[in-house]
């Protein structure tokens, strides 16, 4: 289970933008998390956009009501199961995601003011259909490459 939430001003991103990014930015966390490129893991993903008023975001201690015009000021929280996360993985994971944003945005890069958190949920803290979920159990969905699969086993029994 991977959860990605975009929190933006209200209208930064439209409709086509939003769909884009659905896929784009589950395809940024799932090929790291996996090891491959895996459609069939994409049912494991849920990306939410967040829409705030210009007065329930702040950046610099003002409220971008208050603010100059033309701040861009995004953050995008990215919650994954517990699993092969050393700090080269989550920086990949990071730079895909900041990637899908400005490409679904039109831009060349991302705004400085786009911040990614990226969190690793204990292993037995997520819970689904009446119950406690574990990666484990999906290491032999086929979805992980084997390589992937041995190195979430080796992280998790450490």
């Amino acid at each position: 289970m991977t959860i990605i939430s975009v929190n933006t001003l209200k209208g930064r991103l439209g409709p086509e933008q939003r769909r884009k990014l659905a896929e784009t930015l589950t395809d940024a966390v799932l090929v790291p998390e996996v090891g491959q490129f895996a459609p069939a893991a994409r049912v494991g993903f849920q990306v939410h956009f967040v829409e705030r008023e210009p007065d329930m975001m702040a950046i610099g201690g003002r409220l971008l009501a208050d603010a100059e015009q033309g701040l861009d000021v995004m953050v995008i929280d990215v919650a994954v199961m517990d699993g092969d996360w050393h700090q080269a993985v989550r920086a990949q994971v990071i730079e895909r995601v900041l990637a899908a944003m400005a490409d679904a945005c039109g831009l060349a890069e991302p705004s400085p003011a786009w911040w990614v958190n990226f969190r690793v949920i204990d292993e037995g803290s997520w819970g689904s259909s009446g119950g406690v979920l574990s990666v484990l159990s999906l290491l032999d969905s086929g979805v992980f490459t084997e390589e992937k699969a041995e190195a979430i086993r080796a992280v998790i029994d450490a």
